[in-house]
């Protein structure tokens, strides 16, 4: 039986997004999920309607999942908090982009063979990169050696002690 048969999920982008997007439209059909594609423009979102209020009427249609991307840094977070659906954070403002995050470290262990002792540098603007902030994250749980280079402007000082933990 199909991993997700019977499984609804929304696919709520408030950003404008086409990789993400497509990539998990097409994950969720190959597992066979029932899918929403909901874009902000063009919903009631432009006449005021809150994030909170279009979540609860898209999940008044019986949906279980919700794959979201949004501007706002904390949104998956903050909905997580007020419905019962499952999240999954397909990007949030510049706070992080967790799956791209697994993409971008299943590409390296692929590669490399492993990513425990792997030195890894993340060169530019890590303060206004969500994808940055996933990777040294993740990078740095599975054991490799993640160094930041840019301006100390563009680096949060929250990232460099991050990386001081052990």
């Amino acid at each position: 039986m199909p991993s997700l048969r019977d499984v609804t999920i929304v696919n709520l982008f408030y950003e404008n997004s086409t990789r993400t997007r497509i990539s998990f439209e097409l994950a969720e059909k190959r597992l066979s999920a029932d899918t929403i594609n909901f874009t902000a423009s063009g919903s009631s979102v432009s006449k005021g309607e809150t994030l909170l209020d279009t979540v609860n009427n898209i999940l008044s249609m019986k949906v279980d999942m919700v794959v979201m991307r949004h501007s706002a840094s904390g949104a998956p977070h903050f909905l997580s908090q007020h419905i019962p659906a499952a999240i999954v954070n397909a990007g949030d403002g510049v706070n992080e982009h967790p799956t791209q995050g697994l993409l971008d470290a299943f590409s390296i262990r692929e590669k490399l063979g492993k990513l425990a002792g792997t030195k890894v540098a993340i060169i530019g603007d890590i303060t206004h990169s969500r994808v940055a902030m996933s990777n040294m994250y993740l990078l740095k749980k599975m054991g490799a050696e993640v160094t930041l280079c840019g301006p100390p402007t563009l680096i949060p000082k929250y990232a460099r002690e991050a990386l001081a933990l052990t």
